[in-house]
């Protein structure tokens, strides 16, 4: 074992959330960087699912059953694997947890004291969380409750590494599996353009994307789409009332559509963020289903075919014909594919930042993250995290950013019509 840090012996590694290509190569990297130095690695098996549901005496924590110690051995031919080695899920122990004062109260933080003294009980020294903007969250209310420990109590440091193929996080310019989803996606709708093209028709796809509309402006750049929205281009030409407008939005289908038929072309293919789906009326959001961190469940709403099936109604009050138009959903399918070369490395220096971010750099409440040549760097939870609410900050697209005009330019130049703007009405 190095000489530094000596009070990281033992070390915790959670996964939580949905999978990301390159999942194996930060687990492989940081877990390998541990055991190499003479440090054990506990991997807990499916996010917090058995951590938060941890009790001393009637559901203590097993071996092999809730978690493994990694072996050298284990990290063969890891690096480039496919889905998560020690499983995932979306186990939320920081639920309830609105603002700070609410780390005071003890019912809403019994899931997060149970993480805690399961890693105490596990005599583990730190935890390496790996997941997206609630597991952020998760790991900031764990660092943030311990401060309220009696001075005396056992403390375990926090340090982060961001996923999420959506590539919204604050601190880092890209996440793993971002272009890994981008590219299977792309081809999945290269795909349904080459469908369009043979049957003079319109595919309306939706892609992952929470919040923001960095994965569908990658798809529908890379992917040759004719258009691109989303939430960041929800201005006052789309919405109602202060929401998205599927009739506005069907309309603006439709008049891509009419400008295209104008110019003897007849099919074509439409992008959608999933996020768009968050800027619905209430009325249409009442009741839909949500994940254990309160978000909408997207997938049972189907954001591309209300917007197809609207178009294609608009379309024919429109012109008095009929037009196919299908709506159709793409993210699953990337969420687990092979990493692509540049994720393999980018999660590879994310599992080495978090060794080096406890050990060498002594942090505790810190992300890993890198910029410029995959340089490591450390950005602090309080830098990432609203103070009031304690939610990860979102990173949207800037209007008017490059790559927000690097969209809208490659969607005007498909098929070489420069003249296309979104948004100015063509009857």
């Amino acid at each position: 074992m190095s000489t530094k840090s000596r009070d990281v012996r033992r070390v915790g590694l959670v996964f939580s959330g949905g999978p990301a290509p390159g999942a194996n190569a930060v687990i492989a990297a940081a877990a390998s960087s541990f055991v190499e130095d003479g440090r054990e690695v506990v991997g807990f098996f499916h996010g917090y699912s058995n951590l938060q549901d941890y009790h001393p005496v009637t559901r203590r924590l097993l071996p092999d059953e809730h978690y493994r110690i990694f072996e050298p051995r284990d990290f063969s031919g890891l690096r480039n694997s496919r889905g998560v080695l020690i499983g995932t899920a979306r186990a939320n122990p920081g639920r309830g947890v609105m603002c700070p004062a609410d780390l005071d109260d003890p019912a809403k933080t019994a899931k997060l004291r149970n993480v805690y003294n399961a890693l105490v009980d596990l005599d583990i020294d730190a935890l390496v969380s790996i997941g997206g903007d609630g597991t952020l969250s998760t790991a900031n209310f764990l660092y943030e409750w311990q401060k309220r420990l009696p001075e005396e109590a056992r403390r375990v440091r926090l340090v982060h590494v961001p996923k999420t193929i959506d590539n919204d996080y604050f601190g880092i310019d890209f996440t793993f599996g971002f272009f890994t989803a981008a590219d299977v996606m792309t081809h999945g709708l290269k795909n349904f353009r080459a469908d369009a093209i043979a049957t003079s028709s319109y595919f309306v796809v939706e892609t992952m994307g929470r919040k923001s509309g960095w994965l569908s402006y990658a798809v529908g750049i890379a992917g040759e789409a004719n258009l691109v929205v989303a939430p960041e281009d929800v201005d006052a030409s789309l919405s109602e009332g202060g929401h998205l407008s599927i009739e506005r939005l069907a309309d603006r289908i439709v008049d891509l559509i009419l400008y295209r038929e104008k110019r003897g072309k007849h099919y074509g293919t439409i992008v959608l963020a999933e996020g768009l789906v968050e800027l619905l009326p209430p009325e249409t959001l009442e009741d839909a289903p949500r994940d254990q961190h309160g978000n909408v469940a997207h997938g049972k709403l189907s954001l591309a075919q209300m917007a197809a099936r609207r178009a294609g109604e608009r379309y024919e009050e429109r012109t008095g014909q009929r037009k196919k138009l299908t709506g159709v959903a793409l993210g699953y399918e990337a969420r687990s594919a092979a990493p692509n070369a540049f994720d393999v490395m980018l999660g590879s220096q994310l599992g080495i930042g978090a060794y080096r971010a406890l050990v060498e750099e002594g942090l505790d409440g810190h992300m890993v993250s890198v910029r410029g040549q995959l340089d490591l760097w450390y950005p602090a939870f309080s830098e990432l995290i609203d103070p009031e609410t304690m939610l990860a900050t979102i990173r949207y697209i800037r209007p008017g950013s490059d790559y927000h005009r690097l969209a809208r330019f490659m969607e005007t130049r498909t098929d070489g019509f420069a003249e296309w703007a979104p948004g100015r009405r063509r009857e």
